[in-house]
């Protein structure tokens, strides 16, 4: 199969370079229009500069930890391309394509930390003037890294793929290949959003417990000598971490769903079915700038959740226009294929997106579970915990149900654009509903930086002694980060799930190449029912649990440090006399320590797991069962997927419940601050935190980082 990558009218391909190109002039205006803005006082700015460097002191000691494990990787992959049976699948061309992924993850990490640390203390100065002012500063900032992300993704991804086809010259080495991009950023997007999770948290949790609560002062005081902390934290978890997340996600999910048009080639013979993917995102990434720059308050007394609404409503519409005309563009000509299917499906994966949100806004904002959550905090702790508990639980089954439908339909519709049907196809109609759910990042991304850059504004402001009424509007626009920050971690989750299915079916083409069958005929390999599969499925579950419990655990222990640490501080009276200055640098480096040795162990473990089962099952049992490794490997992703979907739903909404009980009793109900009912809402809050920032999020990354590594490591497992 000889095919190099052309710019062609049939398939759009152009668009990519040329959306790419304009996205990088609007990042550009956007960022002078923000760096050209004033950053307020200087007791401000002195603030800012102590986020700021904590913040990149972090990210360069994560960032060397991640590059000393992605050369040992790499050097490994390098190294077993010297064998015959494996070098057309993992060679040095997989291992540069690795490093790749991981540079551009690390890249899309530090751009977006770089842009929030800049944004935040001109959001607090423009807060001084006008909510409208301080609102277009902060959701400009957020929408840069959204921009750059998705560039970075796309333009990455692309330019590898283009590359690779010349070097390559066959479509199959090419995807073979490229697949080590995916893996390279799975695996560096774990380490930034599990080590981010850590820090923001334990300072996070540190800070609320002994200054919240033993303490009696508010949050962000500058009196807590934890406070520099928590504010560095908001960057490197939600700005670099979840930065790193949405490259991740975006770069796996095309290249899975290029597989598979990989084995639909197979079936058609067009080019088209490959590139469809990388048409559609590109499209996307233009409707996102639309919907950003329509995104605007019209006066002071505006409400920001429509303006916000706004944009994301034209961006939506916009993705649905463009990613029909890519569907009828390329899909037009092909022979017995019909088009209009595959444009439903993709129309299935946007509407599934809007449902997964919404449920996640019913679950976590200010609506019955949240409320039911405050009431019980009348009787304290423990019920506060056992009903945030039940909430988190039951906000699962929706968005599974909602998920099975998606899948069902969109596979059916692929299905049936054939006459007689076709697997490959089915597959692909759920390629591309996941695409088209994706295809709106970047104005997603823009609104999740938005709030961490709102939350800093407000600590700014807290921390310079600035007048209330400026304090009121960084309240304001932190109230709707906080909305938006939990409404992307549904984004995120619905995502990550259709993602894994496609990352699964994508494993079984690999399979099936080197088997030289079918993927339909590798896919129905995996029986649960045969114990040798069922016990690869045990292990999945299984691992999803003991990763969780790492990184929560990671967070306590990180956190008990933090709190020991503000304690000692404290203990002399001294700081709340105002005769000590607390030395928040301690803090910093308590936060920063903790994170980068605590999270090594759970971010190596999904990258040991799948290969030392699937190699034990490869070479150490009877020559009659070896056979059944690649299935029961498979058999491992499935189940973890399953439980992973589930465990991160729960996590994410459970943790947003409390998180937002808490803020519905500090806004006056149920005794207001300071009451019984508030001090075990903050309670339940530290339960929640690290499972809506640390491990709920690490596992979106998690389960596609078990498929990734699968696909690169597929033929280690078949015989």
């Amino acid at each position: 199969m000889s095919n190099m990558v052309q710019f062609t009218s049939d398939n759009l391909l152009f668009i990519v370079p040329i959306a790419t190109i304009i996205a990088l002039i609007v990042a550009f205006i956007f960022i002078r229009q923000i760096f050209s803005k004033d950053k307020g006082s200087p007791e401000m700015q002195a603030v800012s500069d102590k986020i700021e460097e904590g913040a990149m002191a972090y990210l360069k000691r994560q960032y060397r930890t991640i590059t000393i494990i992605a050369v040992v990787i790499a050097i490994i992959i390098a190294a077993i391309g010297f064998i015959d049976d494996f070098k057309n699948y993992l060679n040095y061309k997989v291992a540069i394509a690795f490093v790749l992924g991981v540079s551009c993850s690390i890249l899309s990490g530090y751009i977006g930390m770089k842009v929030s640390v800049n944004s935040n203390i001109r959001t607090s100065a423009a807060a001084m003037r006008s909510l409208g002012e301080a609102f277009k500063t902060s959701f400009r900032g957020g929408a840069i890294s959204g921009i750059a992300v998705s560039v970075l993704s796309l333009a990455g991804l692309f330019s590898v793929f283009y590359v690779y086809s010349i070097w390559c010259n066959d479509m199959t080495l090419t995807l073979h290949s490229v697949v080590g991009f995916a893996f390279g950023a799975s695996m560096a997007a774990l380490f930034a959003q599990l080590g981010g999770g850590i820090y923001t948290k334990a300072a996070d949790v540190g800070a609320d417990l002994v200054g919240k609560v033993e303490t009696g002062i508010p949050e962000d005081d500058p009196r807590n000598p934890a406070v520099i902390a928590d504010l560095v934290g908001d960057n490197v978890g939600d700005c670099a971490g979840r930065g790193a997340d949405i490259f991740e996600s975006t770069a796996a999910e095309i290249i899975g769903a290029m597989v598979i048009g990989l084995a639909v080639f197979k079936y058609n013979q067009s080019l088209n079915f490959i590139y469809l993917p990388l048409v559609i995102m590109a499209l996307g990434l233009l409707a996102s700038i639309v919907g950003i720059l329509c995104v605007r308050l019209k006066n002071e007394n505006a409400e920001i959740i429509p303006a916000l609404n706004k944009g994301y409503y034209v961006t939506m519409a916009l993705v649905v226009i463009t990613m029909i005309f890519s569907c009828y563009w390329l899909l037009k000509d092909i022979t017995n294929i019909n088009w209009v299917n595959f444009a439903v499906a993709g129309i299935v994966g946007i509407v599934l997106g809007l449902i997964v949100v919404y449920v996640t806004q019913y679950y976590t904002g200010d609506h019955k579970p949240v409320k039911a959550i405050a009431q019980q905090s009348e009787s304290g702790p423990a019920t506060n915990a056992i009903m945030g508990l039940s909430v988190g639980l039951e906000s699962t089954v929706i968005p599974v149900i909602c998920i099975g439908i998606a899948i069902v339909v969109t596979y059916a519709l692929g299905f049936f654009s054939v006459n007689g049907g076709s697997f490959t196809l089915g597959l692909y109609g759920t390629a591309i509903a996941t695409i088209s759910m994706l295809a709106s990042s970047g104005f997603i991304l823009a609104e999740d930086t938005f709030g961490p850059i709102t939350d800093n504004a407000g600590g700014i402001v807290e921390m310079s002694n600035q007048p209330k009424k400026v304090r009121n509007r960084t309240d304001k626009l932190d109230a709707i980060g906080n909305t938006t920050k939990a409404l992307t971690k549904g984004y995120a989750m619905s995502s990550a799930a259709l993602a894994a299915f496609l990352l699964f079916a994508a494993f079984f083409e690999i399979i099936a190449e080197k088997n030289d069958t079918g993927i339909e005929t590798e896919m129905n390999h995996v029986i649960l029912s045969n114990p040798l599969i069922f016990v690869g499925g045990l292990i999945g579950a299984a691992l999803v649990f003991f990763f969780t419990s790492l990184a929560i655990r990671a967070v306590g222990t990180a956190a008990g440090e933090m709190v020991q640490e503000v304690r000692e501080q404290f203990a002399d009276g001294l700081i709340m006399k105002g005769q000590k200055e607390p030395e928040y640098g301690r803090c910093v480096d308590i936060a920063t320590r903790s994170a980068l040795k605590q999270m090594v162990v759970p971010a190596i473990l999904p990258i040991l797991t799948p290969i030392i089962f699937g190699i034990l099952y490869r070479y150490v049992l009877p020559k009659e069962f070896q056979h059944i490794s690649p299935y029961a490997v498979g058999g491992l992703v499935m189940v973890a997927t399953i439980v992973g979907i589930l465990m991160a739903n729960f996590l994410n909404n459970g943790g947003g419940a409390w998180d937002n009980a808490k803020k519905y009793i500090e806004a006056g109900n149920h005794g207001g601050k300071g009451s019984f009912a508030h001090a075990a809402a903050v309670v339940g809050d530290t339960i929640g935190d690290p499972f809506k920032d640390t491990a709920g999020p690490s596992i979106h990354v998690l389960i596609k980082l078990l498929s990734t590594i699968c696909l690169v490591t597929a033929v280690l497992y078949v015989v």
